[in-house]
């Protein structure tokens, strides 16, 4: 059975039938055929889908077979253990699941997580540069958002905005210059999160 993921040998297909009955379609014509076929509101939208399956996106090779990146951490430059503990142990929930130093009174490097969401925290002046940036898509924002408020803490009151990309979103700053922007896509909306 055939799905979205076979959009483009479709297009093509239905461009030749459509030939030997002398009805002439251009490629990009059936590319929106198909589309709108498939429920999508034009080809544009449908190619994003087929990117987002892991499968060939249109003008792409092919991935090398067996290629998948399955997980990214995002390493974070603190300069603070205790104000680091603070912000994200008890301000944004994570656990601790591990630390790590050369030796005692090295520089701290640790991996800390929440909801499926990990973070590698370090000390060590080559690892990252402060005033990074970290993207999240996440479901529950609005519940994230209050135990947020909830909390109280000092140094951060992050706001729930509206997005210019069809999201809401929760930015806030860690004591170091970097930001975490969580964000949620609004009901209906399409994103690619996998």
């Amino acid at each position: 059975m055939r799905d979205f993921r076979d959009a483009k040998p479709m297009a093509k297909a239905l461009r030749a039938a459509m030939a030997e009955r002398q009805i002439e379609l251009s490629h990009n014509e059936t590319l929106e055929i198909v589309a709108r076929q498939f429920g999508f509101d034009d080809w544009n939208v449908l190619a994003t889908r087929i990117e987002a399956s892991g499968t060939d996106a249109p003008g792409t090779a092919a991935p090398p077979e067996g290629l998948r990146f399955n997980q990214i951490i995002p390493i974070l430059r603190i300069f603070d253990i205790a104000k680091a503990m603070e912000f994200y142990r008890d301000f944004l929930g994570f656990t601790v699941d591990w630390e790590h130093r050369y030796h005692e009174g090295m520089p701290l490097y640790a991996q800390i997580s929440r909801a499926g969401m990990i973070l590698h925290l370090s000390e060590h002046h080559g690892d990252a540069s402060p005033g990074s940036t970290v993207f999240v898509w996440m479901r529950g924002i609005e519940a994230f958002h209050r135990e947020l408020l909830g909390k109280k803490y000092g140094y951060s009151r992050p706001g729930l905005e509206e997005t210019g990309y069809d999201a809401r979103m929760v930015e806030v700053p860690d004591p170091f210059g970097n930001r975490i922007r969580f964000n949620e896509a609004n009901a209906g909306a399409e994103r690619s999160q996998a």
